[in-house]
């Protein structure tokens, strides 16, 4: 569970560092709006890219959640619910950084690493989700390596205990 939170706060430190939310940020738009291949302009005084703060807050404190519930060794349902809510959180952020790439001028390769890194999440979510496996309790049989029932390749006939005039029983 240990890169599990790393990667958690990872994409959440990874997409600020790209510098969403700045006012350079604003300033690096490439192309004209109303060209085609761009976006519509935002209305005055607000810029699509102000949007990102609140979901990367919200994912690095899902992440610090998660980081909080690891270290006092929360139960799988806990581990699974925490999970559940950052995926939820960095999925909205990795959408949201493809949808507004252009305005925000986000990189192609923060895209791509912030969809690879919640495919990551997701697969970790769904092993910490899955049902535990319940362990076998071993039998005599496992412990000396014995086969589990009497067939007829592992009992012989011929003047043991359980033959009788008709053969070994266990046999048949």
């Amino acid at each position: 569970m240990r890169w599990s939170v790393g990667m958690a706060l990872g994409l959440a430190v990874g997409m600020s560092a790209v510098g969403l939310g700045t006012p350079t940020a604003s300033a690096q738009m490439p192309g004209m709006p109303g060209m085609p291949g761009t976006q519509a302009a935002p209305p005055a005084g607000a810029s699509p890219c102000d949007g990102f703060l609140p979901l990367r807050d919200d994912a690095q404190k899902k992440g610090a959640a998660i980081g909080a519930a690891q270290k006092r060794h929360a139960d799988r349902q806990e581990m699974c619910k925490l999970l559940t809510a950052f995926s939820a959180a960095e999925l909205k952020a990795a959408l949201f950084l493809e949808k507004n790439k252009t305005w925000c001028g986000v990189p192609d390769q923060a895209v791509v690493s912030a969809k690879e890194t919640h495919v990551k999440t997701e697969h970790f979510r769904e092993v910490v989700c899955a049902p535990a496996p319940q362990a076998k309790v071993p039998t005599l049989s496992d412990a000396i390596g014995a086969p589990a029932l009497d067939t007829a390749k592992n009992t012989k006939t011929g003047g043991g205990t359980f033959d009788t005039l008709t053969g070994n029983p266990l046999a048949k």
